[in-house]
């Protein structure tokens, strides 16, 4: 070239060698001497190529390259234009050494659409390679659902498609939601299939005057997208009633009424406002129906009242609905028998006997089928205290004699009378019989305790509880014990002050005395702990008027409890 230089064009090997630049003027001569080494080129045989993937797949994009044994390699990845920081993606790992620099891409989400480069440098050289890749995944969200005419039972709903993320949209699936359903729920559509061409379907298979919202999910050949916005509330129009109520029945009452029930239509069957429910019932082999309207939703029972009607009559019976649309359906015509009579007899024989000073037995004499014309299914038994008005009777009932009461006060006189009951009421009461409870029981504990560890044998004496004027005699002692770590306790029973235990050794033991008497048990003592002692012998002593406890261990003398002296 005229500046000199020297441009060797498509060089090979056999142009490896020294070369020499001389430049002359007339002043003189000058040289310059360089090596020209020429390297193999760097080429990528293996170069990523452009592919499909769907979300969640793991792929790799190759680079492979030959090069000059003498240079190495460096590969470098950009994405849509931007170099990959492979210390800042989870998704992109750099896999392969040498002149291999390939691209996983893990968990491939949509995001991951775009161009791959792959670009190669060396000393001497660069060279580059691209791909695109395309992420198919579920369809995106419907767009702007909208809802048209809506009637009593059908709605029309549109929406715009939204994205189909490589892969085209085949079904679009309307869902609806109501105050009444557990969350969304598939709705029928016409057409049944909605195509994923079609943006616009007719829900059927509504109920009238009910509040709905709508939504729209789209599918493709990759799976179910996310569902679209919800509409806007929209509420169908009412409609006459189309379900009558269920479990129609009845039964029981008093005399003369005929008692209907039956389990309220849901409100979301109700199809539009000012419901409510007809009664219509006829005596069995009458052809005249008396019907009652009761206006209200929440309404299930119906009594009607004829002080005429006799025990046990069979009556046709059917509940019917209505709301301001009109008159729906009467449920099938059931049997409901009217009120039974109460019973007309008292029971006879009535006495009493005082268990004790809070309960008395009563027994008396059941009613023969033979003199009451209506059924006895059980018995009512009253009690009030001598003095008192019978408005203070307390009451309960029960199968049959005998009967317990119980939480009474002792040493009190009370009346106790007996009805016969049934579905219809109660009878006349019995006359009324006096009982007298008996005194309470002594209200002092055990005292003076001793007690005397041999081995396994516990020996207790104490001092005899007398009882007060107005206390019930003592008539024994029930010892209580347990030992320390469990829960159920062993009880024994004894006329004596003095009592021989039987007990595992190694075990703490609590133990607790109270008297018995007529009129029940008294109080306890407070509880003596006896620490384990294995096979030592030891005694102690318990006073609960002085509140004194004193424990002998051997020769050892240990006061537990100061003394009060």
């Amino acid at each position: 070239m005229e500046d000199g230089t020297l441009r060797i064009t498509n060089a090979s090997e056999s142009d490896a060698g020294r070369y020499t630049c001389v430049a002359r003027n007339p002043f003189g001569t000058a040289s310059s001497t360089g090596t020209l080494v020429v390297k193999e080129p760097t080429k990528i045989t293996v170069p990523p190529l452009s592919m499909d993937a769907t979300v969640g797949e793991s792929i790799v994009l190759p680079c492979e390259v030959s090069r000059d044994s003498s240079v190495d390699p460096t590969f470098k990845w950009f994405f849509n234009g931007k170099l990959v920081d492979f210390s800042r993606h989870d998704h992109f790992e750099m896999i392969g050494g040498g002149s291999s620099g390939d691209l996983m891409v893990r968990n491939i989400q949509l995001k991951h659409s775009g161009k791959y480069v792959c670009m190669v440098h060396t000393a001497v050289d660069s060279v580059s390679a691209a791909a695109d890749l395309i992420v198919r995944g579920p369809p995106g969200a419907p767009e702007g659902v909208l809802v048209g005419e809506v009637t009593d039972r059908t709605a029309q709903i549109s929406w715009g498609p939204g994205s189909d993320n490589h892969s085209p949209v085949t079904l679009y699936i309307v869902q609806a939601r109501t105050a009444f359903s557990v969350g969304w729920q598939a709705v029928r559509t016409v057409p049944d299939s909605v195509p994923g061409q079609m943006t616009r379907a007719t829900v059927v298979g509504l109920n009238p005057w009910v509040e709905y919202e709508f939504r729209v999910v789209a599918v493709n050949a990759v799976g179910v997208g996310e569902p679209s916005a919800p509409s806007q509330p929209v509420r169908t129009r009412p409609a006459a009633p189309e379900v009558a109520p269920a479990n129609v029945s009845g039964g029981g009452g008093t005399r003369g009424e005929l008692v209907i029930t039956w389990e309220p239509v849901p409100e979301e069957l109700q199809n539009g406002e000012e419901f409510g429910y007809v009664v219509a019932f006829r005596l069995l082999g009458s052809s005249v129906w008396i019907q009652s309207v009761v206006p209200s939703v929440d309404a299930s029972r119906y009594v009607f009242k004829n002080d005429s009607i006799p025990p046990l009559s069979r009556f046709e019976v059917k509940v019917g609905v209505y709301n301001s649309m009109g008159e729906g359906p009467f449920n099938p015509e059931v049997i409901v028998y009217s009120a039974e009579e109460e019973p007309s007899v008292a029971p006879a024989r009535v006495w009493a006997r005082s268990l004790s000073a809070s309960e008395v037995q009563v027994f008396w004499e059941a009613v023969p089928p033979s003199l009451s014309k209506a059924r006895i299914t059980g018995y009512e038994v009253q009690w009030w205290e001598e003095g008192s008005p019978v408005s203070d009777a307390r009451k309960e009932k029960v199968a049959g004699s005998p009967a317990r009461i119980t939480g009474l006060k002792g040493s009190t006189v009370y009346l106790v009378s007996v009805r016969a009951t049934n579905s219809g009421g109660v009878g006349p009461a019995s006359v009324p019989v006096n009982i007298t409870t008996k005194k309470p029981p002594p209200s002092q504990p055990p005292g003076n305790i001793e007690w005397n560890l041999t081995n396994s044998k516990i020996f207790l004496n104490w001092e005899h509880v007398k009882a007060m004027e107005n206390e019930s005699e003592v008539t024994g002692y029930k010892v209580v014990y347990r030992q320390n770590w469990r829960r159920r306790t062993n009880v024994v029973e004894t006329n004596r002050t003095s009592v021989e235990l039987q007990v595992p050794s190694g075990e703490d033991l609590l133990i607790q005395i109270k008297a018995s008497s007529d009129g029940g048990d008294g109080s306890y003592s407070s509880p003596i702990r006896i620490p384990k002692m294995s096979s030592l012998n030891s005694r102690g002593f318990f006073s609960s008027a002085a509140s004194k406890k004193v424990h002998v261990h051997g020769v050892a003398f240990l006061v537990l409890v100061w003394l009060l002296l």
